[in-house]
């Protein structure tokens, strides 16, 4: 997640702004927000405009990038064996994609190892209670900490819609938390996973992050970190491990994004569209984990909701981002400006790296459904804040779910 003052990150001793969302962007014709305070991990900040390349399996099974895709790296500069050589490492500002159209994202098969998404980091997005005043439009009181409770192992069988985004970002290698969610052009069959704008783009300083990928139901067992040192791929990714081949977030996040404090944050959501790195059984991502989440963007006001569940994988101390957690609260309104939306603020204990997570609650239609991600946070873990889903959310999902509608 995002928070709004700079903290200090123990496991990299470095210095990261702690936002509780990770990124919000946009690609073709939407934007994805990222939730920052609680979800991504170190890593490259990448490009992810929009169309991540999408791969098929060759007939000898490996996996190869169709022309389409070849094409839109040759207009960047980019060569692709060159780019899968290590290429992608290079942060040259002026070649750091950043326009939603521009979003591209080559499948490196083995690149995400059990180890390297162990290791991955959150981005650490926080914000100081003391930048919140009460001239910023509608804010209840802060919330009382909801202390994270573990969600009982195995986490398929208790929250199959969620799982990790891992990424690449000049920083290093990042973590966030997602969800899958339901695809109405393909009823029952989706490949969509909802998480926030800063999981998959800078922002105003930034472009798109690389070699965005999807891991449903991450350490499904729930085994600890010194388990999962020598765990196996399956163990660690029993789905599967599915690369963004499209990713749109919202232009607003895209403009207004940043590292550190809440700028861009009611508008920090993003959506993915996945395929499966090593071709998998022809399935799509709801038929293979056997779930995913409606969302709902027309969720009551927030003095009408009884009780909202965020999820995700907190990667920051007192957590170390290999287990899933939950936290139930009633929520309360957060603004940071008078000309942006309000958000939802609950207490939790969740920190860094459960950025993008999905949020539930009971929607218009009285069923379960995803009313929010992940977004912000304190500097000092007690609560959280979501953007409240509405036009330019609907826009940025209905437009991925109508990119990849005929096929």
């Amino acid at each position: 997640m995002r928070s709004i003052r700079p903290s200090f990150s123990a496991r990299r001793g470095r210095t990261v702004s702690r936002r509780l969302s990770p990124a919000f962007g946009a690609v073709a014709l939407a934007s994805v927000l990222a939730l920052t305070a609680t979800a991504c991990g170190s890593g490259d900040d990448t490009d992810a405009s929009g169309q991540a390349s999408a791969s098929a399996p060759a007939g000898d099974g490996k996996i190869t990038i169709p022309d389409d895709i070849k094409d839109r790296l040759k207009e960047h500069g980019i060569d692709l064996d060159k780019w899968r050589d290590g290429a992608w490492k290079k942060w040259d500002r002026d070649d750091w994609l950043r326009e939603a159209q521009d979003y591209v994202n080559p499948i490196i098969e083995g690149l995400w190892d059990p180890d390297r998404m162990r290791e991955a980091d959150d981005p650490d997005r926080a914000v100081d209670d003391s930048d919140l005043t009460d001239d910023q439009g509608v804010t209840d009181p802060t919330p009382e900490p909801v202390k994270a409770a573990a969600v009982p192992t195995t986490y398929h069988a208790n929250a199959p819609e969620a799982g990790k985004v891992f990424f690449d970002s000049p920083e290093g290698t990042m973590v966030c938390s997602a969800t899958v969610v339901a695809d109405p052009a393909h009823p029952g069959k989706s490949n969509m996973v909802w998480t926030a704008g800063h999981c998959v783009h800078a922002g105003k300083k930034g472009g798109w992050y690389r070699n965005i990928a999807f891991v449903p139901s991450y350490n499904d067992a729930g085994m600890s970190d010194r388990e999962l040192q020598t765990a196996t791929k399956e163990q660690v990714a029993p789905y599967g491990v599915w690369w963004g081949d499209w990713a749109q977030t919202s232009d607003q996040w895209i403009a207004q994004g940043g590292q550190t404090g809440g700028d861009g944050a009611s508008y920090d959501f993003a959506v993915i569209h996945v395929t499966p790195e090593e071709g998998g059984s022809g399935k799509s991502l709801e038929e293979t984990v056997g779930s995913a989440l409606p969302v709902d963007f027309a969720a009551p006001a927030v003095p009408k909701v009884e009780s909202i569940t965020a999820t995700g994988y907190p990667a920051a101390a007192p957590f170390d981002g290999q287990k899933l957690y939950q936290c139930e609260d009633r929520p309360g309104r957060l603004s940071l400006t008078a000309d942006d939306p309000t958000m939802y603020r609950i207490g939790c204990t969740m920190t860094g790296g459960s950025s993008g997570g999905g949020w539930v609650a009971e929607g218009s239609d009285g069923k379960p459904a995803l009313v929010s991600n992940t977004s912000i946070g304190p500097v000092d873990a007690g609560w959280l804040a979501g953007p409240r889903l509405g036009e330019v959310a609907k826009d940025v999902y209905d437009s991925v779910s109508d990119k990849f509608a005929g096929q």
